[in-house]
């Protein structure tokens, strides 16, 4: 009888362990993780907000996407087919297009999950049945080795081997867990298998190689997916060679920046400061915030946080951007790219803020918060996604942004010549350089998934949305709940019980940091809990079917000013109500207005205005704007009383600028107390 007992208990832990094994990172065994995921699916959006937005994406932006990277426009399926022998032709596209296509195709599987194509699901299979054509048979897949003369396997950091099998790992986990099938997973065991065997013996002229840190998040859910613990001592082993190794060009590294631009002149446990490409270090941190989250290590979340603060504290645009130059120089005296300059450095109208960048940092944040379940991280997933993340993309789904600056002064500068159009006025069709349009469109895709977290002991709510969740706590107990709300326009959330278990378990509801006088209901009631913004408020009790939480959180529009060494911004502010940044755009200006001349006056009484027929829907701010009318010519100017002309107008939403054709805009605007 014991046994039997012993044989019983054993199968309902691995219920509960297999009830968490689907989420976007499985969480389920990861034993340094307080917030663990949800499964794939278990939260869908049912109206609001992010309904729409995965409506948008599953009708629009991911099939348009499958049209240019399936075609002859963004030529990756091309690549493929060509490497496996299925097509004549050349490689065509940047060394990272293969990762791109990967990205694509775990977008589409997030979208499966939620409506169960199954003509979606044929049309992958067959693309995954190609990509396995195209793999050599030790393992080696990438396109452009096999078909370009100029580059041969792992002789140049440069040429993305390691982004492109990162983000293999990562599509092919999620595809197994959303459909059971091996068939793409069993493609990427076989390429880390390779590079496990040529990457983690001790071998100088490989030390410096994982520049480009996807691999590392890769590898960890590869473990996470198959228990093989070679795939974690590998990620392990890219993190500590960092920056131990003497910063000199070799063969591998010959024809890109060294140093600080890839973050290899301090190891990251000893690090300080967020140096380098934005990208880079923000990939390169996720995933050792994935590794913490197998070992433990003190020394490597301390690091973490240190880095997570900085990036934060004191390189993060008001919209949650980071990358705050196109080209700069670090404190070592590297030259960097797309990334970090000086702490308070933070130019509006130069600022590069890459999409790929402000996603990162949304990425960075959520696995720093499955490990130490503050609030503050989910504040800036948040910030992110509605603002600096958005913005790349056009509301319709098909025209994207690659950097994205807080201001837009025509003629101020020559975006003809730069490269592949990542700086521009307007947004395009298709980017040559297409990692961001994959990697926003896969991150819209699952944002049901950051919605809401597992805890020790119940459920925490991290992202508010029109929503169902039906899912299983830790313990293998049934919950499914209805979150319904306008939010962000509005601030009420009503939260009902469906269903749940009858014993008390925890609600974590978060309230956001800028939500002061927030109040919280139980079936009406007040709870008598202290709320504090910028933390999650624990309501434990026993539940039960038909309860309500009520949340109201006031959506005061308030005026944010820059810290006071940001001397861009000094007497200037950005206007912001709830989680949405607002800008001012030339099309609600008179004709001829240009943004410079705008201005904002402080004691204003400013109005917001839900308008559900303008820019797919969006809540303005409406109030007079200043239009300065006595600017003179030249660079200096000789000023006493500054004459303006008070104009009624309107602020949208920044993530919504540039849909009303070419136009001027600002966020941040100067202030008339």
């Amino acid at each position: 009888m014991k046994r039997v007992y012993l044989c019983l208990f054993f199968l309902l832990v691995l219920s509960n362990v297999f009830s968490q094994r689907k989420g976007i990172l499985d969480h389920s065994a990861s034993p340094h993780v307080s917030f663990k995921s949800t499964p794939i699916g278990a939260c869908k959006w049912t109206t609001g907000f992010w309904a729409d937005k995965f409506k948008i994406c599953e009708e629009t932006m991911v099939p348009y996407m499958g049209s240019l990277l399936c075609g002859d426009t963004g030529h990756a399926l091309n690549n493929f087919k060509i490497a496996a022998g299925l097509k004549e032709g050349e490689h065509q596209g940047m060394r990272w297009h293969d990762g791109d296509f990967y990205k694509w195709i775990e977008a589409a599987m997030y979208i499966y999950a939620q409506n169960n194509n199954q003509k979606l699901l044929k049309e992958i299979d067959n693309y995954i049945e190609i990509i396995g054509k195209a793999q050599q048979a030790d393992g080696y897949l990438q396109t452009q080795a096999k078909l370009r003369d100029d580059i041969t396997r792992y002789s140049n950091r440069r040429n993305h081997e390691m982004y492109n099998s990162g983000h293999l790992f990562t599509s092919a986990c999620i595809h197994h867990r959303i459909t059971g099938q091996k068939n793409f997973l069993n493609i990427a065991i076989k390429q880390a298998d390779l590079l496990y065997e040529v990457f983690y013996p001790e071998n100088k002229a490989y030390a410096r190689f994982g520049f480009n840190q996807t691999q590392i998040m890769g590898l960890v859910e590869l473990y996470r997916t198959t228990q093989e613990k070679k795939y974690l001592q590998l990620a392990e082993k890219f993190i500590n060679r960092r920056g131990t190794f003497p910063v000199e060009h070799n063969h591998t590294t010959q024809g890109y920046p060294i140093g600080d631009m890839v973050q290899e002149r301090t190891p990251i446990r000893e690090s300080e400061e967020a140096v380098g490409h934005a990208v880079l270090a923000l990939y390169y941190y996720a995933g050792a915030a994935d590794v913490f989250a197998e070992t433990g290590e003190k020394a490597l979340l301390d690091a973490l946080e240190r880095l997570w603060s900085n990036v934060t504290e004191q390189k993060m645009y008001v919209t949650g951007a980071v990358g705050q130059a196109h080209y700069g120089v670090a404190a070592s005296r590297d030259k960097i790219q797309e990334g970090f300059i000086d702490a308070y450095m933070m130019p509006n109208m130069t600022a590069y803020n890459e999409t790929c960048a402000n996603v990162c940092n949304a990425m960075f944040s959520y696995r720093m918060l499955g490990i130490n379940g503050e609030a503050k991280y989910a504040d800036v997933m948040e910030l992110v996604l509605y603002n600096s993340a958005l913005s790349g993309i056009s509301l319709e789904g098909k025209d994207y942004f690659y950097a994205n600056p807080l201001r837009m002064i025509h003629n101020a500068r020559d975006f003809s010549a730069k490269r592949d159009v990542t700086e521009s006025t307007e947004r395009q069709p298709y980017l040559n350089c297409f990692c961001c349009p994959p990697n926003l469109v896969r991150t819209i895709a699952k944002v049901s998934e950051w919605a809401y977290s597992t805890t020790n002991n119940g459920i925490a709510v991290n992202l508010y949305g029109g929503n169902k969740l039906d899912t299983k706590l830790t313990d293998g107990s049934h919950l499914k709940i209805t979150q319904e709300t306008n939010y962000p326009w509005e601030g009420t959330i009503n939260i009902t019980i469906d269903q749940c278990k009858s014993t008390p378990f925890d609600f974590k509801i978060r309230i956001p940091q800028w939500a002061e006088g927030t109040t919280l209901l139980v079936n009406g009631k007040e709870t008598n809990i202290e709320i504090i913004p910028g933390t999650y408020t624990t309501l434990n009790q026993s539940w039960k079917a038909g309860d309500l939480i009520s949340i109201n959180m006031p959506m005061d529009i308030q005026l944010v000013e820059g810290h006071p060494r940001i001397e861009e911004v000094r007497n200037q502010v950005a206007v912001k109500r709830g989680p949405v940044v607002y800008c001012v755009e030339t099309p609600d200006l008179p004709e001829g207005t240009e943004i410079t001349n705008v201005y904002v006056k402080a004691e204003d009484h400013p109005k917001a205005v839900y308008q559900p027929d303008l820019l797919g829907g969006i809540t303005t701010i409406n109030t007079n704007l200043l239009l300065r009318t006595d600017q003179k010519e030249g660079m200096y100017r000789t000023v006493k009383q500054p004459i303006f002309k008070s104009y009624p107008s309107q602020l949208i939403p920044y993530y919504a600028w540039s849909n009303r054709g070419k136009a001027e805009m600002t966020v941040f605007i100067p202030v008339v107390w």
